[in-house]
């Protein structure tokens, strides 16, 4: 599961609302793919409908599509959105994150638990 805060719920109406007539962008679509300075980035791009193996996440009206790969890395997250004085943008609260890089977009995941002996 994945949670979707209220602040990130407002602002994802808020650009979906904006799109352009006709545009068919229904919610916010989140993968993760190898890169960025800490191994791991975060995906983020507006989308029309979801894949057929995407697990879907709607909470304040609003939808989050996940592909089943990046959700074993992103499950139990919460998807925030700030705006400072100094940046603004979606965050995501990763607890499968051993560290995050300053920049907020990549993260290193936890190494795997070994099996008791």
């Amino acid at each position: 599961m994945i949670r979707i805060l209220p602040a990130a719920a407002q602002h994802l109406k808020t650009l979906l609302a904006a799109q352009p007539a006709g545009s068919e962008a229904r919610g916010l679509r989140l993968s993760i793919e190898k890169g960025g300075c800490a191994g791991w980035q975060y995906q983020m791009k507006l989308a029309s409908q979801p894949a057929p193996e995407d697990s879907i996440f709607e909470e304040h009206g609003v939808c989050l599509m996940v592909d089943q790969e990046s959700l074993k890395w992103l499950h139990g997250s919460e998807l925030d959105y700030e705006d400072s004085l100094s940046d603004a943008g979606f965050r995501l609260n990763n607890p499968n994150a051993a560290r995050s890089c300053g920049c907020g977009t990549s993260f290193e995941p936890l190494a795997p638990s070994s099996p008791n002996p």
